[in-house]
């Protein structure tokens, strides 16, 4: 389509009796998307091919890889209508292209084009719009045929990042590093690398 996501509905919520209320949208439909994003063990990839605008946006923000069409663009749309950033924007945002720049996007409700969104850190990488499925197919591809197990783990690893502490964080790499060595992936990804083949990882 033409849009990633374009964000609420905004007849819904103007609408009486179509509108659930916020207190709804938020806590039973957009926080626990998010929620579910950051605790599933698989990697998610974000495929943004058009307009990702408000909580669309900020749900692609939410993945752990995010690639766009050259068409792409991003919209932190809040303020332009008198809300606010919901759906985790204000915790990843920040964290991805900074304070400074962050705020100046909430606030202001800039459009970000796909290009200056990979300036910024928001997005991994940009493709053609006619190479763009073909390209997120193969990106997904190999992420599949890689030792999923230590993905899942590293993706732990990243989780508690925003919260632990040095100390914390050094002794979980350590917990979730013997945890790894000691998966079939690791042995077959050894015993390939001394016989100088592919792998075949199990994702175990």
């Amino acid at each position: 389509g033409k849009a990633f996501c374009a964000g609420q509905d905004l007849k819904e919520v103007t609408t009486p009796e179509l509108h659930p209320g916020f207190k709804i949208i938020l806590e039973e439909h957009y926080n626990p998307i998010i929620e579910r994003i950051r605790a599933i063990e698989k990697p998610i990839i974000a495929a943004v091919n058009g307009v990702a605008a408000g909580a669309g946006a900020n749900i692609a923000l939410a993945c752990d890889i995010v690639v766009a069409s050259e068409k792409a663009s991003f919209i932190q749309a809040f303020s332009k209508i008198g809300l606010v950033p919901d759906s985790a924007g204000s915790f990843f945002l920040p964290r991805l292209i900074g304070f400074q720049k962050a705020s100046a996007l909430m606030l202001l409700g800039d459009k970000v084009g796909a290009t200056q969104a990979q300036e910024l850190g928001m997005v991994y990488k940009v493709f053609t719009p006619e190479t763009f499925q073909q390209q997120v197919s193969s990106l997904a591809l190999d992420m599949a045929q890689m030792p999923t197990k230590a993905l899942g783990l590293t993706k732990q690893l990243l989780n508690a990042s925003f919260n632990n502490t040095l100390e914390q964080q050094l002794a979980l790499e350590s917990k979730l590093q013997i945890q790894a060595a000691n998966s079939n992936d690791y042995k077959e990804g050894v015993t390939a690398f001394v016989e100088k083949r592919k792998p075949n990882f199990k994702g175990n």
